[in-house]
């Protein structure tokens, strides 16, 4: 109990940590993309930049302002910053610990329906940002909420039903097992991770992940030449950190996630060759630098794509993504039906001939009842 409360703990630990340097992670990739040298003046390197950053936040002054409502514009931030944390309690960071009496999971909540948790806590996100721009008491955060909001639920059903093609595969809703499943690299004379069984659903989760990020070319909640600051345009000191420091942990999570479901998570080729607390660790050290890896590429992606229009939003999100999500999800059911046998005529022939035999035996079964019951 107490070493499966440290890992709790730890893992909380780390994914503030983590978050917090991702800003500077951040600046460096914009900095390395327009051939600059990025923050090194706090610290080595720049390493002490995020604290600096985290400290002003911390002594400015917390303003409000006056004809905002007192209590939802304290919890607005607060939402969006649990549901950005609770959101990787379901995530299975690294195999598990084998002790000599028990197995401990590198994990907060192994729950059956992960997949489920992390939509529900997903959706639960958009009403900390919407309470915060009502909250406001201003027009142009008002209209920010209305974005974010908008544009978070469109791309949440498209996330949602391409999510279904890989819950179709696997017959699981936990993570756990969707990792499990994709054991190694190469199974059965195929690649076992689920982005080469499952291309076209890994794009449209990418592209949904994005925009529930909020990040560009999905921004449009704090377009700064249409809406000042967006959502968060009255806020400042800690509760504006909440809000950032929120989708720099959404983005954590969401890379986390995309490891998790399409390129195996702890999993990679040869670990069957290790065992006990090396293939834990590395196992880990294989999960985070994928996540990585897809943290680079969002970074990426800012820095180089331009921001949408909104009418461009909400067209890919309706008319490209759930149309394309959706012909997914058809194409898999038809070849799982196919698979499993559903469409095979011998199988209907044979299910037929046992119906055939099967019938006659009930009627003698029947008539050699009521014989024995008429000679008694």
């Amino acid at each position: 109990m107490i070493i499966k409360l440290i890992i709790v703990v730890a893992l909380f630990a780390i994914t503030l940590g983590i978050a917090a340097y991702l800003t500077l992670m951040e600046r460096k990739v914009a900095a390395w993309m327009q051939d600059r040298i990025g923050p090194d003046r706090a610290g080595p390197f720049g390493l002490l930049q995020p604290l600096a950053d985290g400290g002003k936040m911390f002594f400015k002054e917390d303003f409000r302002p006056t004809n905002a409502d007192k209590w939802l514009f304290i919890i607005g931030p607060g939402i969006a910053m649990f549901t950005s944390l609770i959101t990787g309690a379901v995530i299975p960071w690294a195999p598990a610990i084998q002790m000599a009496t028990e197995s401990i999971a590198i994990q907060v909540a192994d729950v059956n329906i992960g997949i489920l948790f992390i939509m529900g806590a997903v959706s639960i996100g958009v009403y900390g940002i919407m309470i915060g721009g009502w909250a406001s008491n201003n027009k142009f955060a008002l209209f920010g909420a209305i974005r974010a909001s908008s544009q978070m639920i469109s791309y949440e059903l498209a996330m949602g039903v391409s999510v279904i093609t890989i819950v179709m595969m696997t017959g699981s809703l936990s993570l756990n097992k969707i990792v499990d499943m994709q054991h190694g690299f190469w199974q059965d004379g195929w690649f076992s991770w689920n982005v080469f069984k499952q291309p076209i659903c890994f794009v449209v989760f990418l592209i949904t992940a994005l925009a529930e990020c909020n990040r560009a070319p999905f921004d449009l909640p704090e377009c700064e030449s249409e809406l000042i600051g967006g959502y968060h345009t009255e806020y400042g000191a800690m509760k504006l950190g909440f809000f950032l420091f929120a989708e720099y942990v959404n983005m954590f999570i969401s890379c986390a996630v995309i490891s998790a479901l399409f390129f195996g998570g702890y999993n990679f080729p040869g670990m069957d060759h290790f065992s006990g607390l090396t293939l834990t660790i590395l196992g880990g050290l294989v999960f985070f630098a994928k996540t990585f890896f897809f943290i680079f590429v969002f970074m990426w992606i800012r820095w180089t794509l331009p921001r949408f229009r909104y009418d461009q939003l909400m067209h890919i999100g309706w008319k490209k993504m759930i149309p394309l999500a959706l012909i997914n999800l058809l194409i898999t059911g038809v070849v799982i039906a196919y698979t499993e046998g559903w469409f095979s005529k011998n199988k209907d022939s044979e299910s037929a001939s046992n119906a055939k035999v099967e019938q006659p035996l009930g009627v003698n079964t029947s008539l050699e009842k009521t014989k024995t019951g008429n000679s008694l």
